[in-house]
């Protein structure tokens, strides 16, 4: 079955996002369309500025870099020079969370050199993996490089993994996080592949924490929750999701496949699906 034909059939979706009916015509389409970079991580190993091209040549308008890579070997000047080249942008970057801890007014200086709104951590030290302790001190931590993040211009935001619905000393580990950080400070970015996979409900968490996503990742997920798959070829309803977005023109979107065994084929066809996607 072709996979837009598949996706006009799908009658049940994971996590609540089942089309409700009666709902009005779809008018809107992404103005702009970003990848995150860890989709495409192997090419961009092999060939940084040929893989930026390609990203472009499929139509991307944005990428979201991957600090934690080093920038794929490449100085900050050095990427700077290349997405320009290639006329992106990059709204983002993926860090890690050991980088707000040590000379974080220089990492600032440098997102600002890349055009970045948004450094975004997209997991946390292994110790949150068993202590809601550790989370409060992540969140803390988080309160104070956020302040110096807006002073400086930047938002500071956090990413949620599968892992961090887990429950931990009676509380979702995600739950108490967010509740513990500043908004006017830090923002948050939701993967709703992620969510699902984590077990928890997108649409529900968009509607939780409405105006404190300012970025998203865009996942589709196999029917058994176990692994991402192409845009279109899963379970979740995008068109109801992105519609329920508010100001979603002026929050970045990146496309992320993780598993993908082709990825620059994989990243054509998903562009190719969120762009005709219309909501």
């Amino acid at each position: 079955m072709e996979r837009r034909t598949f996706i006009g059939a799908v009658t049940a979706t994971v996590g609540g996002l089942l089309a409700l009916p009666g709902t009005a015509v779809a008018t809107n389409r992404l103005d702009r369309i970003g990848l995150e970079l860890y989709s495409v991580r192997n090419v961009m190993r092999a060939d940084p500025e040929r893989t930026l091209a390609a990203i472009r040549t499929i139509g991307y308008t944005d990428v979201e870099l991957l600090w934690s890579f080093d920038n794929f070997g490449r100085t900050p000047q050095q990427v700077r020079a290349a997405i320009d080249h290639e006329g992106l942008r990059a709204p983002s970057a993926h860090m890690a969370p050991e980088t707000m801890l040590k000379d974080w007014d220089r990492s600032l200086e440098t997102a600002k050199l890349l055009g970045h709104e948004y450094l975004i951590v997209p997991s946390l030290t292994p110790d949150t993996q068993h202590s809601l302790e550790a989370w409060r001190v992540w969140a803390d931590r988080f309160n104070v490089a956020g302040a110096a993040a807006r002073r400086a211009g930047i938002w500071l935001a956090f990413h949620n993994e599968p892992d961090h619905m887990k429950v931990i000393e009676g509380k979702i580990a995600y739950d108490f996080f967010v509740g513990r950080l500043d908004r006017s400070s830090v923002r948050l970015q939701l993967d709703v592949g992620n969510m699902v996979m984590g077990g928890g409900d997108p649409m529900r968490y968009l509607q939780r924490y409405r105006d404190r996503y300012g970025s998203f990742h865009l996942k589709d997920v196999a029917a058994d929750r176990s692994h991402d798959t192409e845009l279109g070829a899963g379970t979740l309803d995008l068109r109801r999701f992105l519609a329920a977005v508010p100001a979603i023109q002026a929050k970045p979107c990146y496309v992320e496949q993780e598993g993908a065994m082709d990825e620059l084929a994989s990243a054509g066809l998903n562009f190719e699906y969120l762009h005709a996607l219309s909501f």
